[in-house]
C-alpha cells in the first residue's frame, strides 16, 4: 500500500502570510514567508458528510495517447447546484496496489456541497493501469505516471482543458502528490495551489530494505517475476490479490482505527486487484520504480523549490507507520511548504475521516484563493 498519513483538524479561517500569494506568482522575489503549522483535534473524526445535498456526478472514460496507445482513463466529475463559476480541483488518488477514486469521493462531495464565497467543481482519475482505468502491460515508471498527469492536465482533449491550467488546484495523496511537486518544480504543471495529503516518495519495499544495489537488484527479480506470464498472477495473488492480505494492510497501517476496515472495503478493493492487468504497476510501485525521488533530501527539495511561486500545504497524520511518518515529519517547517497541518489517521486518511480531511483542505481552498484575489 502507500504511504500516506493524515490527522483531523479544523483550523481558524484566517490566511497566513505564509500562503498569501498574488498572481503573477512566478514573480515574487526573494521575500521569504514564515511556515504555518497547525495541530488539531476533534472529538469524532468520523462524521459523516450530508448526502442529502445535491451534488451533480459524471463518470467517464478520456483516451490517453501513450507511445501508440490508447488507454481509457477512469474518471469523476462533481459539482454542488451552483457550478456555473466554481474553481477547479483535481484529485489524485494515492498510488498502491488498490488505488482508487473511491478515496477521494467523499471528501471531493464534502468540498462542493459548500456554499461559500467561492464554489468548487472536483475532478477525480485514476492513474493508468490503477483503479478503474485500463491496464495495459507496459514499463510503467515515475516517468509515465508524471508524463499522465501533465497530460491530464494540459492536453487540448482532456476534460480539464477548460479549466485553464494555472487556475487548477491539485490535491493529491501518497506518491501522487510527490509526483505532482516534482511536475511543478520542473516547471511542466502551473497549478495554483497544490495540497500534499501524507506524502510519500519511497515504495513500500524500499522504505522498508533501502536501496542499495544488492536490493535493487532483488527488487528487479521480484518485479520481473511478478509481471511474468502464469508464476506471475500466481506470486501477485499471494502476496497482494486475496481478501486476507488486504485486510491485514488496513487493519496494520492503512488505517488507524480497524473498526473502519469493513467487509465492503476489503471486497471492493479485493475485486480492483482481480481485474487483467492489475499486477503491473503494483509491480512497478512495490520495488520502488514509481519513486519521485531516492533520499529525503531530495524529497525536501522539491518542495524548497516551490519557495514563492505558489501556496503548498502538506497534511500529515498522527498514525502513519514510523518511517513515513518521519519523511512527513521533515516537512514540517520546511522551506516551499507554507501550511502544515496534522490529522487524525493514518495511510488514507482521505477514505477513513473524509469529513475532517475535507474541511482541512477547503479551509487551505479558502485561503489560498482570499490571498490571491
Amino acid at each position: 500500500m502507500a504511504a500516506s498519513a493524515a490527522f483531523s483538524v479544523s483550523s481558524p479561517p484566517l490566511v497566513p502570510s505564509s500562503c498569501k500569494f498574488r498572481r503573477p506568482f512566478l514573480l515574487l522575489g526573494s521575500k521569504s514567508f514564515k511556515p504555518v503549522s497547525v495541530r488539531a483535534s476533534v472529538g469524532n473524526p468520523s462524521i459523516s458528510i450530508d448526502d442529502k445535498v445535491s451534488v451533480q456526478t459524471k463518470t467517464s472514460k478520456w483516451q490517453w495517447k501513450f507511445k501508440g496507445n490508447s488507454i481509457g482513463i477512469h474518471y469523476e466529475e462533481h459539482e454542488g447546484e451552483k457550478s456555473e463559476s466554481a474553481k477547479n480541483i483535481l484529485m489524485i488518488p494515492t498510488i498502491s496496489d488498490v488505488s482508487t477514486v473511491e478515496e477521494w469521493r467523499s471528501v471531493a462531495r464534502n468540498i462542493v456541497q459548500r456554499d461559500g464565497e467561492v464554489n468548487w467543481r472536483a475532478t477525480i482519475v485514476d492513474w493508468p493501469g490503477l483503479g478503474y482505468s485500463d491496464k495495459l502491460k507496459m514499463d510503467y515508471d515515475t516517468d509515465v505516471m508524471e508524463r499522465f498527469v501533465v497530460d491530464f492536465m494540459n492536453s487540448p482533449e482532456s476534460p480539464m482543458s477548460h479549466a485553464g491550467n494555472d487556475d487548477i488546484v491539485i490535491i493529491g495523496g501518497g506518491h501522487a502528490a510527490t509526483l505532482a511537486v516534482r511536475a511543478t518544480q520542473r516547471g511542466l504543471l502551473k497549478p495554483s495551489a497544490i495540497a500534499a495529503v501524507a506524502p510519500t516518495w519511497a515504495g513500500p519495499l524500499p522504505i522498508v530494505f533501502g536501496r542499495d544495489s544488492s536490493m535493487v537488484t532483488r527488487y528487479g527479480l521480484l518485479r520481473g517475476t511478478l509481471r511474468a506470464p502464469g508464476v506471475g498472477w500466481m506470486m501477485y495473488n499471494m502476496l497482494v490479490s486475496n481478501e486476507k492480505s488486504i485486510e491485514s494492510q488496513y487493519k496494520s497501517h492503512v488505517y488507524a482505527d480497524q473498526s473502519n476496515v469493513t467487509d465492503a472495503i476489503i471486497q471492493s478493493r479485493y475485486e480492483l486487484t482481480k481485474q487483467k492487468g492489475s499486477r503491473y504497476v503494483p509491480a512497478a510501485f512495490l520495488t520502488g520504480l514509481l519513486d519521485p525521488v531516492s533520499s529525503r533530501d531530495e524529497f525536501l527539495q522539491l518542495f524548497a523549490d516551490l519557495e514563492g511561486k505558489l501556496p503548498v500545504m502538506v497534511m500529515s497524520t498522527k498514525g502513519a507507520p514510523k518511517r513515513s511518518k518521519a519523511e512527513m515529519e521533515a516537512l514540517r517547517g520546511a522551506k516551499g511548504v507554507c501550511k502544515f497541518v496534522e490529522v487524525e489517521g493514518a495511510l488514507l486518511p482521505q477514505e477513513e475521516y473524509p469529513s475532517l480531511v475535507a474541511q482541512e483542505l477547503y479551509n487551505f481552498l479558502q485561503e489560498t484563493n482570499a490571498s490571491s484575489s
